[in-house]
């Protein structure tokens, strides 16, 4: 989705853009949805109800985050102002947390290791995300970006080369998700949707439960054959077929085949958002935040061993609930303004003063701090 979503700060006039419900509450939903799979993950080595659970959340949490961030990915060429997002808004949040996650890790292991080619936990999506939107605007000048995408997406899962390092493998595996976002913005769905009546809306949205309901059904009655084709690892792009035991020529196939299903979860999934404003609409906007402080709160339930082992069937059901609370607490403007200097740095003491070089170049379209 577009980054986690940040709220806007940029330098200059421009006046703050109008937000559509749908989108905000697309952004939140999925990104609570990512808070429970991280959740629950624990649990899913004991529980074949967690499993399913969290395999159905992967299924299509993940490249509905990725689209919604390539719908409002810009693909024209970038100007200052798109680069100066780039760093405030990706690069030096990524800097910051994964300098965080390294005194974490000193502190509790004793030793010192300084990696910043090797993202922490969910950091990964920051690195994906900045190649990403510098890589659009020259993909796009290509006839088919998507298919070409697909293409790099299902070739990648073969070189073994192609690791977690800068988080490669997922920014190359996970790329279609971003460039068919960024198509689904060239197509007049949206307004279409907008205007649809709540006879025809709700047409659709019953195939899309539909969906979902079949996605459920087939998870949970083929359970066991899901664990031992170990699906979770192609739905998580971070690793060449091989290495989880797939080293068939056809392995490929497998991947495109979940990506061409992810494609309709996502068009489901973005119909059975309400199109108009709820209680968790404003939500939506703080999703950078969830994104990347609910990892410290998840850490001891990962870390201790407290849910290490077969669990009552009753921990389940309130882990989810706790990290739906996780979403909602973050979503807090008092969270916002605490954490608001590593969230969103405003770095204006990075940026020059002068609006240009002596040659006329152009380097930030407005004088900073206005």
């Amino acid at each position: 989705m577009s980054s986690p979503t940040k709220t806007p700060h940029d330098a200059g006039p421009h006046k703050p853009k109008r937000r559509v419900p749908l989108w905000d509450n697309a952004r939140w939903i999925a990104i609570t949805l990512m808070v429970i799979g991280h959740a629950i993950l624990k649990l899913i080595g004991e529980s074949d109800t967690a499993y399913g659970v969290y395999l159905f959340i992967y299924a299509f949490h993940v490249p509905v985050f990725v689209a919604v961030s390539g719908y409002f990915a810009k693909s024209g060429p970038p100007g200052p102002r798109q680069m100066h997002r780039l760093i405030t808004d990706i690069v030096f949040p990524y800097l910051i947390f994964q300098s965080i996650w390294t005194l974490i890790s000193w502190g509790l292991s004793g030793t010192l290791k300084v990696d910043y080619s090797s993202p922490s936990w969910t950091l990964w999506f920051l690195i994906a995300l900045a190649i990403w939107r510098v890589l659009l605007p020259y993909l796009v000048l290509l006839r088919y970006p998507l298919l070409i995408a697909i293409a790099i997406s299902v070739g990648a899962g073969y070189v073994g080369d192609i690791d977690s390092t800068f988080s490669l493998s997922r920014t190359l595996g996970l790329l279609p998700f971003f460039v068919f976002g960024w198509k689904l913005r060239q197509w007049p769905l949206t307004a279409q949707w907008m205007h649809l009546s709540p006879a025809a809306v709700w047409r659709w949205r019953s195939g899309a439960i539909a969906l979902f309901g079949v996605l459920a059904l087939l998870v949970t009655v083929n359970i066991v054959g899901v664990r031992d084709l170990r699906l979770r690892s192609f739905t998580l792009y971070d690793e060449a077929y091989w290495q989880f035991g797939y080293d068939q020529f056809w392995a490929g196939v497998i991947r495109l085949g979940l990506m061409l299903a992810s494609f309709g979860f996502i068009l489901a999934f973005l119909m059975l958002m309400p199109r108009r404003a709820t209680w968790f609409t404003p939500l939506g906007a703080a999703t950078m935040y969830i994104y990347l402080l609910h990892t410290f709160l998840l850490y001891p339930l990962r870390e201790t061993g407290v849910l290490d082992g077969p669990q009552p069937a009753w921990v389940l059901p309130a882990v989810i609930l706790l990290a739906i609370g996780i979403s909602v607490l973050l979503s807090l403007p008092v969270v916002k303004r605490i954490f608001r200097p590593l969230v969103e740095p405003r770095l204006r003491w990075l940026f020059r003063q002068e609006p240009s070089t002596h040659t006329g170049t152009i380097v930030l379209p407005h004088g900073p701090g206005k």
